[in-house]
């Protein structure tokens, strides 16, 4: 005689789907990895910086106790830069980059803990943006993550290499240009 299953198994098999649902094993939308089709867009593009005079475009708002140096640990700077279409003070705005810096290494050269948010105002990507942070010296190609977006650049990923390219002091101000290949996924509306 064949002996019949235990009642509690017929009754485990029928609730298996909800004990799943509840449980986070089962897929839904809100678990799935991709839920767009993500776009890759490669931005080039030069970061204009003025240092110091009455047209400064970047300034240090604290200095650590007993020095005056930008470039000693702890100072922290503020910034409204200028993104540029070419390496020439007189190429075309393409946008604007807020800066926000931290000189954060005891040796030489500074290291710069930095994040940045570049907001187009110019040509297609006008009124989205892109943040960045990470480690930056200027003596370096400086390898950085994008870590969001806005507008076009929703949900951006991706990274920033970039390079001084011109470094010019005039008296107490220092003019800096910096080459930026920008490697973006984003969504592709």
């Amino acid at each position: 005689m064949a002996s019949s299953p235990p009642l509690h198994l017929p009754l485990l098999l029928l609730l298996l789907p909800i004990l799943l649902l509840f449980s986070g094993a089962a897929p839904t939308a809100s678990s799935s990895h991709l839920l767009y089709n993500e776009k890759l867009t490669h931005l080039h593009f030069f970061f204009h910086e003025i240092y110091g005079g009455p047209n400064a475009s970047t300034i240090t708002v604290v200095n650590p106790p007993n020095t005056t140096s930008y470039t000693a640990l702890g100072s922290i700077g503020v910034g409204e830069n200028y993104l540029r279409e070419g390496a020439e003070l007189g190429s075309k705005l393409l946008g604007r980059a807020h800066e926000l810096a931290v000189a954060a290494s005891l040796g030489t050269p500074t290291a710069y803990l930095s994040l940045f948010n570049f907001f187009f105002t110019a040509g297609e990507y006008n009124g989205s943006s892109i943040s960045i942070f990470g480690r930056a010296v200027l003596t370096e190609v400086m390898d950085r993550a994008i870590i969001g977006g806005s507008g076009k650049f929703r949900m951006a990923r991706g990274y920033t290499l970039s390079k001084l390219v011109n470094r010019t002091v005039a008296g107490d101000v220092i003019f800096l240009v910096v080459e930026y290949d920008a490697y973006i996924y984003h969504m592709d509306d």
